[in-house]
């Protein structure tokens, strides 16, 4: 207990080890509240989601938060319905099973730009006769706008910019422009817009929901990508993912590496040399394109990628390393004294060798901590990652294939990129520190 008070308090006197600290237990918490907010099952099924889950999002939009920091504000997304009351409806009982249902919503608009598209998504219920809607779109300069009208089916969906009808009405082949400026002087009009929907059902027991939606330019917190996909959901994802490959894949290594070692060289002969003769045949293998052949040609699960990672760099430098400081350890006095009390050759490998490297592995294993996460990063970016999970390099790889950087996206590479810097920042200076204090030549004086 006193040795982990002692080492507290020297981690304590580095302010790179406590800024380290401090990212890694913010990336913790992420990673927590990723799991407990977005069940893992309920992440996979969002992730691979399609228009049927993602469509109140517009394409390629840009997070919400840069109107504070623009002149020019862009358009929000919103999404409004019947059924749980942000669209006011009203209905009002006819003659033979006949009946009105008056649907209006009432919004502020105050941007400098105009929508991507607007939809309604209508849902009715009847036996044989169609209900009949009657659309119109009313301006803060006082114009009255007619959308259109028509009969509906059980689902339905309008949408306004493929309205042919509309665009001649408007005189103007940009629908969302021609219902957002004023015709005289060619610029917006800012205030309170009204979409007022008429319905007309003939049927008793007949209903009339409706759904508007509208894609703005910005969304949420992160953005969207090409599919609609709010991209919180794999920036939260990413960090449990990250840590997850990042420290197994570590510690993994570095463990097995040091326990391979000291095995080696405590029997000697030819368990020695047959450990020798394999590490070097792997320091000569290519491992990047082994992995690379691995997802290509067998699986490119995170899980397999990781034990094929593992197995590759348990066979590394570090054997020679650590075998150069096992064969001083063999030669001491407390080693000399197990033998003679009869300690099996497992109890002096595990108890009395192993430990006297821990100072060292700890160092060793946060510093290798961002490479791992950065080599799953690099193979997503290859298109190599594995296409259920979302993590970061999924979405620098998305972005890659939809020329992000070409259309001006920043924020779809800036978001993942910064997080991934920042776990590669954390895990450094921390592991930094910890080498400068476990280890005797870095040691300050």
């Amino acid at each position: 207990m006193d040795s982990i008070k002692n080492s507290l308090r020297e981690i304590l006197r580095y302010p790179s080890a406590i800024f380290g600290i401090v990212v890694i237990l913010m990336l913790v918490a992420l990673a927590a509240y990723a799991m407990i907010a977005v069940p893992y099952n309920e992440a996979i099924r969002l992730w691979r989601g399609g228009e049927e889950i993602w469509y109140q999002n517009p394409k390629f939009a840009a997070p919400a938060w840069i109107n504070f920091f623009s002149s020019k504000k862009l358009p929000e997304s919103f999404a409004v319905n019947t059924v749980n009351g942000t669209m006011q409806k009203t209905v009002t009982p006819g003659a033979e099973g006949t009946g009105t249902v008056d649907i209006a919503y009432t919004f502020d608009f105050t941007y400098d730009d105009f929508p991507q598209e607007m939809f309604l998504y209508f849902t009715t219920k009847f036996t044989e006769k169609q209900p009949f809607v009657s659309i119109v779109w009313l301006t803060p300069d006082g114009r009255e706008i007619r959308i259109g009208s028509f009969g509906i089916n059980q689902k339905e969906t309008y949408r306004f910019s493929q309205d042919d009808k509309l665009k001649l009405r408007l005189k103007d082949e940009n629908v969302m422009q021609g219902l957002f400026i004023d015709p005289k002087t060619k610029e917006i009009v800012k205030g309170k817009y009204q979409l007022a929907i008429t319905g007309v059902t003939f049927e008793e027991g007949s209903q009339i929901d409706v759904e508007f939606v509208s894609h703005g330019l910005v969304f949420g917190l992160a953005g969207t990508d090409h599919a609609r996909r709010n991209l919180v959901l794999p920036l939260l994802w990413g960090a449990p993912v990250a840590l997850a490959f990042g420290l197994i894949a570590s510690f993994g290594v570095s463990i097995l590496t040091m326990l391979i070692a000291a095995i080696g060289t405590w029997y000697g002969g030819w368990v020695d040399g047959l450990i020798q003769r394999i590490t070097e045949v792997n320091l000569i293998l290519p491992f990047f394109p082994i992995l690379i052949m691995v997802g290509t040609f067998y699986s490119r699960s995170i899980w397999v990628i990781m034990s094929v990672t593992v197995l590759l760099n348990i066979f590394s430098g570090g054997i020679k390393g650590y075998r150069a400081i096992f064969l001083q350890v063999k030669e001491s006095m407390y080693i000399e004294a197990a033998r003679a009390y009869g300690a099996s050759d497992s109890r002096i490998i595990i108890q009395y060798m192993i430990p006297r490297m821990i100072p060292l592995l700890i160092p060793t294993l946060v510093s290798s901590v961002p490479s791992f996460v950065f080599l799953e990063a690099s193979l997503a970016l290859l298109g190599l990652g594995d296409p259920v999970l979302p993590t970061w390099g999924k979405i620098i790889e998305d972005a890659s294939v939809n020329g992000a950087l070409y259309k001006g996206y920043y924020y779809w590479i800036l978001e993942p990129a910064i997080l991934l810097m920042f776990t590669g920042l954390g895990f450094a200076m921390l592991g930094f520190a910890l080498d400068r204090i476990y280890n005797p030549r870095l040691r300050e004086i």
